[in-house]
């Protein structure tokens, strides 16, 4: 929770905005820079974060300014928890809802003007339908109006250090003035569950009835993932594929950030990567291993346009010039994020040599999985030792090459393999915590 006296300066100045009507939203933008995100700029960002420490494990583009879209939603659940808490509002209050309310694009409940909901149903519909009426009816119910209420989400976020956030509406719905970062989205997603424990439970609802109608959950991850209890989806045109999720597993929780996914299911994967590797890496050091995650995302170039069907995001020139990496599934996935720096094994073979080029049984394919990339030439080559004693017959028609560093790292490539059987093997990998990353042609 915030100190006393912190929350005494943010008391003042909210009851400041409260009080100046129409200038309060000016009050509140005026803290935050006026960002813009250049058409050029790659949508994609991630952060994962140790929840229960604060590290980074991992960060890519994490300050650059994004749409947070729907996950808005999270730090206008904090201000409702913040006044529930406080008692200024109680589960049981009912909400009216305005025109305004009523008027949002879905997603939403859709319930008239003049239709009243409790705050308990109002939270449930934000975290599972993302339901932007509700969004805007609890905002007025706490604050008046939407734009004083984001004029508070604005400096409550300052006070939270989302430094590079601004919030002009409670839902997420489009409005290039609504910025943040995907550092910004982890901090706010670990001050909810650190300032409001009692209420965290929401953000893991994954269905409820609401007047005999059964309203799921967008967060399709939260039922496939082990230990994943929250928190919010978002899309937007603007943004791509959102996600800000959190997982417990033997007793350490991670946060981790997607922003600017191509599709649900690649976004969904990536933070699926993104976790696993982060729970790998807590392990291994629990067990006195020298491991981080790499603080580079493997984009590699390649000769030549790179050509690939249009997406509903528009987004046709975010990967010019990189590869289109491949996940189990037949779509094209957001590249890979992370590759595992692992220290040496424990007994080290000595002067390795690399791998001989078999000549191929069968016309080659021209798919590639990498399952690691190294500081040093000798990890590479033991990490390349161990796939292939560990998992022969995965690649058994395939060349294994380390080649030369590119951009400070030695990667371990099975080059030659079909689609299919690329998929497979990696998949095969993954079953084993192994880093895993098919590379199309």
């Amino acid at each position: 929770m915030l100190q006393p006296a912190r929350r005494a300066h943010l008391a003042l100045a909210l009851f400041a905005i409260l009080a100046a009507g129409l200038v309060a939203p000016g009050l509140a933008l005026a803290q935050v820079p006026y960002l813009s995100i250049p058409a050029s700029e790659p949508k994609y960002a991630a952060i994962v974060v140790d929840a229960n420490t604060g590290e980074v494990l991992y960060a890519k583009r994490a300050d650059s300014p994004r749409y947070p879209a729907s996950i808005t939603k999270i730090m206008t659940m904090y201000l409702v928890m913040e006044a529930m808490s406080e008692g200024r509002v109680k589960p049981t209050d009912m909400v009216t809802i305005s025109a305004r309310a009523a008027s949002q694009p879905p997603t939403k409940l859709g319930l008239p003007a003049g239709d009243q909901v409790s705050v308990d149903d109002a939270l449930k519909a934000l975290a599972t339908r993302s339901a932007n009426d509700m969004a805007v009816a609890l905002a007025e119910h706490i604050a008046g109006t939407e734009q004083r209420f984001a004029a508070l989400m604005t400096l409550r976020g300052q006070e939270l250090g989302m430094s590079n956030t601004r919030f002009v509406n409670a839902s997420g719905l489009p409005d290039n003035r609504q910025i943040s970062s995907a550092r910004d989205i982890a901090i706010m997603s670990r001050a909810v569950m650190r300032d409001f424990p009692q209420y965290y439970g929401y953000f893991s609802i994954k269905a409820f009835y609401f007047r005999g109608r059964l309203i799921t959950s967008h967060n399709r991850l939260m039922g496939q993932f082990a230990g994943m209890d929250g928190l919010k989806t978002g899309y937007i045109n603007a943004s791509g594929f959102n996600l800000a999720a959190s997982a417990v597993r033997d007793g350490r929780r991670l946060i981790a950030v997607v922003l600017g996914g191509r599709s649900t299911v690649t976004r969904d994967d990536h933070v699926e990567d993104l976790l696993l590797t982060g729970f790998d890496v807590l392990k291994r050091r629990s067990l006195g291993e020298s491991i981080t995650v790499a603080q580079s995302m493997f984009e590699p170039v390649i000769e030549g346009p790179v050509i690939r069907p249009p997406t509903a995001m528009g987004d046709s020139g975010e990967i010019a010039g990189l590869r289109v990496v491949l996940t189990d599934g037949p779509a094209p996935s957001t590249p890979m994020a992370i590759q595992r720096t692992m220290a040496p094994v424990a007994d080290p073979v000595s002067k390795p040599t690399p791998a001989k080029k078999a000549a191929p049984k069968k016309p080659r394919g021209q798919y590639v999985v990498q399952a690691g990339a190294f500081k040093s030439r000798d990890q590479a080559r033991q990490q390349l030792k161990l796939i292939q004693k560990r998992f022969a017959s995965a690649f058994s028609e395939a060349e294994a090459d380390i080649g030369g560093a590119v951009g400070g790292y030695f990667r371990v490539r099975f080059e030659g393999m079909t689609a299919d059987a690329a998929r497979a093997a990696c998949k095969t990998l993954k079953a084993k915590k192994q880093a895993c990353m098919v590379i199309a042609p």
